[in-house]
């Protein structure tokens, strides 16, 4: 079963982002670099499901099955009769976890032909639908929402991964381009993340020795769309892949991950995640406190309390009112009192 992806929160804050984005459609993308397009088709337009759809040898429910055409799939429409359409659709391709040498559409020497055949054309978004880039998006949208039920369906999370690639393939000019570009890498990078937080190696020290989440997809929306929420946003995900799997007491770890995190913050300084990068910081500065004072290093803990009291003030300053802020003041406040972070809590 694939694993739910999206916390309700963030769902929340998505559907937010969704509604500014669809106000903006407007907006000219003058922060973006042109991203390289793909081919196109020779046989028609692109299009794809947005329901799981059955596909026919002939244009007839009576006819032969010849598959089912899930969610999101590729598809080319080649010709059209009445309410059908006859399709290539890649059915039987798992675009799951890709490397990064992989052709967008896939290479014809290591996968099977698209299949042919006949499906009904209701529910199916072609590239010249009218206002098909907003249709996916709120499909998309719905995919992961479901993602996020543990009654919703078991590929909810790869149907709303895909819908968003394929906004980004068949509307390339569309002001949504850069947040499904965003949402369809972030939604890869968080199954392969649950995936290896499963392995063994998740337990390693040290971020080399543990299962790398693919970096590509976030590393393109970071370079087609520099300087956009998307970029930022991208940017805080591959912090991931830079973290202990386990500290094991090392203080090395927590030095480390505070340094990774002021200077997304630094970089970032009115990002979506910039708050939670600074409270992230604060805690690794806390727990720093206990390690060095368990060391009998009081002036290096002294030190570490002092930084976590300059960082606290600083979500304080720029992001007052936020969770991240409350929380590094309670965070401190524990500190002053004596109350141990890190560690067994002992009187």
């Amino acid at each position: 079963m694939i694993p739910v992806v999206t916390h309700p929160r963030i769902l929340a804050a998505r559907a937010l982002t969704l509604s500014l984005a669809l106000l903006c459609a407007t907006a000219p993308a003058f922060a973006q670099k042109k991203q390289p397009q793909l081919e196109k088709p020779l046989a028609g337009p692109r299009a794809t499901a947005l329901q799981v759809t059955w596909l026919y040898v002939a244009a007839d429910k009576n006819s032969q099955k010849v598959d089912r055409v899930q969610i999101g799939r590729e598809m080319v429409m080649a010709e059209k009769s009445g309410p059908w359409i006859r399709v290539y659709a890649n059915t039987d391709i798992e675009e799951v976890k890709e490397s990064k040498d992989t052709p967008l559409i896939g290479d014809a020497n290591d996968t099977p032909p698209p299949i042919s055949g006949w499906m009904q054309s209701k529910g199916v978004v072609i590239e010249n639908t009218p206002n098909g880039d907003q249709i996916l998006m709120g499909a998309a949208a719905n995919q992961e929402s479901l993602a996020s039920d543990p009654r919703g369906p078991v590929n909810a999370a790869q149907s709303a991964r895909l819908l968003y690639r394929r906004l980004t393939e068949m509307f390339p000019n569309s002001p949504l381009v850069p947040e499904a570009a965003w949402r369809s890498a972030d939604i890869q990078w968080q199954i392969e993340k649950a995936d290896a937080s499963t392995l063994r190696s998740s337990h390693e020290k040290d971020p080399y020795m543990r299962e790398q989440m693919d970096d590509d997809g976030l590393k393109k929306v970071i370079k087609y769309y520099p300087h956009t929420r998307q970029a930022d946003l991208a940017a805080f995900d591959l912090i991931d892949n830079r973290l202990c799997g386990d500290w094991q007491g090392a203080v090395q770890c927590p030095e480390k991950e505070s340094e990774i995190y002021e200077k997304y913050a630094d970089e970032h300084p009115d990002g979506p995640r910039t708050a939670r990068a600074l409270y992230e910081a604060v805690y690794r500065q806390a727990v720093l406190k206990d390690m060095f004072s368990a060391n009998g290093d009081d002036k290096k803990s002294q030190n570490a309390l002092n930084h976590a009291h300059e960082l606290a003030n600083r979500l304080k300053d720029h992001f007052s009112g936020t969770d991240y802020a409350w929380r590094a003041g309670a965070l401190v406040y524990k500190l002053d009192e004596g109350i141990p972070v890190y560690g067994i809590d002992q009187e």
